[in-house]
């Protein structure tokens, strides 16, 4: 088991909305970027190509067929020309890359995955993941994945793995990897994740809030989904229990992807007000401990780095420095996987097989003579 140095770059970053060769292209510009800053391992969002179905949590499905036709048509598959190259700049540049993906299969024109892959230093694709369940309003996209991506990567930097959203709240998953030595977790989060909306949002004369947020109530009933919060609490506890890295990569929306969208729905003042005003998630690295770390960005210009522990407003790359060195002691108090569990008492069964819709069988009976 690796027990060295590593250099993550997590890119905060906005999709070219619903555009998968753009944003594959900003992808591996990141990639280039990140490399001249000496990362091993660079980690984009949740579904970065081509975008995350925020539409879905904020029209009713009948206001959205135009954007999952879209969706379809911008989803990539595993073997396409976009993942492709990215697995190039991969291999080029000697580092790994963890891709969040929407995911289009040959078997169906509209059945679509929130996958994550993990790219090796030669380019070969060492986990392919399908997200297993999505999660609420993500269910009139995406369809539910399979055991298959349930794996550890042994790499020169490391033994990775990667859960998607709110994959981190399952303990069996999370278990899971546990149990395949982790040393490094990736989960990636959407950029915003609104649950409810201010409905006088809906006026065009309503009253300017304060700092451009919305009047919903910030904590108790009626306020809305807390992401920094939720996604720290969930990363952190895998962290505290695997004695693992945590690397917490958050989309983000920029102007022009919020313009993107709002313009292709009904009411696009109403849509780009509710999405200005929506909480934004945040990409941060936490130790094994679950603590944050103190990470940095380095100026694309001037070179100049200045030391930050989160992005959340701003696009940009987080850097930190990892001591897979550090993931020891901690297993000396309780290691769940180990020394301080029953397996007498507990027994996880975990089926990795892909699932397709049909095994197909070929039964040539040789002609009599």
């Amino acid at each position: 088991m690796a027990a060295g140095r590593l250099r993550v770059a997590v890119c905060h970053s906005s999709p070219v909305w619903l555009s998968s060769r753009q944003t594959t292209e900003k992808a591996v510009s990141l990639i280039h970027q990140a490399a001249k800053v000496n990362a091993n391992l660079v980690v984009f969002p949740e579904t970065f190509i081509p975008a995350f179905p925020i539409w879905s949590a904020l029209l009713p499905p009948t206001d959205n067929h135009a954007m999952f036709q879209r969706m379809a048509a911008e989803s990539v598959t595993v073997d396409s020309q976009e993942v492709h190259a990215v697995r190039d700049a991969a291999k080029e540049n000697d580092l790994l890359v963890s891709l969040g993906i929407s995911e289009k299969v040959d078997y169906s024109s509209g059945t679509l995955f929130n996958s994550n892959l993990l790219i090796g230093i030669d380019g070969r694709i060492l986990i392919h993941h399908r997200k297993l369940m999505p999660t609420f309003f993500e269910k009139l996209t995406w369809s539910p994945g399979d055991g298959h991506g349930l794996r550890v990567a042994n790499t020169p930097f490391g033994r990775i793995g990667a859960l998607i959203c709110g994959e981190n709240t399952n303990p069996l998953a999370r278990y899971a990897l546990m149990a395949q030595g982790e040393q490094v977790h990736i989960s990636t989060w959407p950029a915003l994740w609104p649950t409810r909306v201010d409905k006088s949002l809906k006026s065009t004369n309503q009253p300017e809030t304060e700092g451009g947020q919305s009047s919903l109530p910030t904590t108790g009933a009626g306020a809305n989904y807390d992401n920094i919060a939720a996604n720290r609490v969930r990363a952190a506890a895998h962290c505290f229990e695997a004695k693992c890295f945590g690397v917490l990569c958050a989309g983000h929306l920029n102007q022009k992807a919020m313009t993107a969208f709002a313009g292709m729905s009904n009411d696009p003042d109403y849509v780009y007000r509710v999405l200005e005003r929506s909480p934004r998630a945040a990409s941060m690295v936490l130790d094994p401990t679950g603590a944050p770390m103190k990470g940095f960005t380095v100026d694309a210009e001037s070179g100049a780095m200045e030391e930050t522990q989160y992005l959340q407003n701003e696009e940009g790359i987080l850097y930190a420095d990892l001591d897979l060195g550090d993931c020891v002691e901690g297993k000396q108090y309780h290691d769940v996987v180990g020394g301080y569990q029953r397996f007498d008492v507990f027994d996880l069964k975990v089926d990795r097989s892909r699932r397709t819709p049909a095994t197909f069988t070929e039964n040539f009976k040789k002609a009599r003579k």
